[in-house]
């Protein structure tokens, strides 16, 4: 089979990240405090954490999605202002959110294997791995896993079609991506039954009307069918349920489906680009594990906040330490005045961050955060207050801006 090469192709030596616990979330107090999580968020750069992670789950992880950057050469902002028209971009409120930019080709291409022969090794024997990619750059990356995964282990060129507007005027509109999915070994996991989908009316009419369709094959037309490998799915841009102002979401249902075919109730499912975090969501709405990483703080704050609107397991939050002026919370530039009662605290500053969460026995090292304040997703303002439990020791608040920026007040 022919193998793809570029300027300086290798494996290098990698170093593990020097992992640190920050924090343990509890969505609305569930678990708190003794309750061990088994869900991992991870901020930093993915080839050193996921070197870092080879020791305790190499072999282990059963099914990898993975949606890196496509090598458009673009940058890519965050929308975090409320309320605003869609249709008027000049009007949005924007924030850093990740850049897709490189020197060249040779550059991407090693990013990209460098990261996918990790993926092979954290990959179960039964395990599967699903690449995100679109015309940029599809056709090296199924080069790259024909190598490491062997091309017979190609499961699926999966079409993921779209509509949308396009600037494009001499050629046909771009409203495709390609997922790749490729196998560790010829045994898998593919839950056909989990994923099946009516079958179109105008087939169940077909058949209703003439014994003689299908050449004399008549399918379970109650049962429905197995999704062909093109899927249409609207993008995010059109479910406003779903939008989170974070670039280049992926819609829940694509995750579903992947999840729900490729993965069972127990699993352990991970997505190193985890971006706004649908996967990390879907994996909780569905009953399986998840790792998840981002190289940007407003990425794993994005998911943090998504999986606690879920009421999701308790998580862990890791960093790796050299992310640590990204997400060391700094002391508030102005004094946060609180109010507490027997069971409740209440935020009383006129301005009012957009996340607010405490830890009621504040240890000093790991956060632990009982309950957390979210701006609701469309409309409305932040809650000022929090339930408190009976606590004996310090109490710590930590609070995000709309910016990014954190901050902590800690009251003894």
């Amino acid at each position: 089979m022919p193998s793809l090469d570029w300027n300086g192709k290798a494996l290098p030596v990698l170093q593990p990240a020097n992992l640190r616990l920050d924090s343990v979330i509890y969505p609305n107090g569930t678990g708190y405090p003794s309750f061990s999580p088994e869900n991992h968020l991870y901020l930093g750069d993915n080839l050193a954490i996921m070197t870092a992670l080879l020791p305790e789950y190499e072999g282990r992880i059963d099914l990898i999605y993975a949606d890196p950057p496509f090598f458009t050469n673009r940058k890519y902002p965050a929308r975090i202002g409320r309320g605003e028209d869609s249709r008027k971009p000049s009007e949005w409120q924007l924030a850093e959110g990740y850049a897709d930019h490189w020197n060249n080709l040779d550059e991407y291409l090693q990013f990209l294997y460098e990261r996918l022969a990790l993926m092979y090794r954290l990959l179960a024997p039964h395990g599967t791995l699903y690449l995100h990619l679109d015309w940029h750059a599809d056709a090296y990356a199924r080069l790259i896993l024909d190598e490491l995964f062997g091309p017979e282990r190609l499961l699926n060129e999966i079409i993921w079609v779209y509509h949308g507007p396009s600037p494009i005027r001499s050629a046909f509109n771009r409203k495709h991506d390609t997922i790749l999915a490729y196998t560790k070994s010829e045994t898998y996991t593919f839950n056909a039954n989990a994923v099946r989908i009516p079958y179109d009316p105008t087939t169940v009419k077909t058949f209703a009307s003439s014994p003689k369709a299908g050449f004399g094959k008549i399918p379970d037309l109650e049962r429905g069918k197995v999704p062909e490998d093109w899927w249409y799915f609207p993008v995010v841009a059109r479910l406003h349920n779903e939008r989170t102002g974070y670039p280049t979401q992926k819609p829940q249902a694509l995750l579903e489906r992947i999840l729900l075919a490729s993965s069972r109730p127990g699993d352990l499912v991970a997505d190193f680009f985890c971006g706004s975090g649908t996967t990390p969501l879907v994996a909780a709405r569905h009953g399986r594990r998840f790792l998840a990483a981002d190289a940007t703080f407003r990425a794993i704050h994005t998911t943090r906040m998504r999986l606690i609107r879920q009421n999701a397991a308790p998580f862990s939050i890791w960093r790796e330490q050299n992310q640590e002026e990204k997400m060391t919370p700094s002391a508030p530039a102005s004094p946060v005045r609180l109010s507490l009662s027997s069971d409740q605290i209440h935020f009383l500053n006129d301005a009012l961050p957009d996340y607010w969460e405490i830890d009621p026995d504040w240890d000093g090292t790991i956060f632990r955060s009982y309950a957390q304040a979210l701006l609701p997703l469309r409309h409305g303002i932040l809650p000022r207050s929090l339930p408190l439990p009976p606590r004996s020791g310090a109490l710590c608040l930590r609070m995000v801006t709309a910016q990014g920026e954190q901050f902590q007040a800690i009251l003894d």
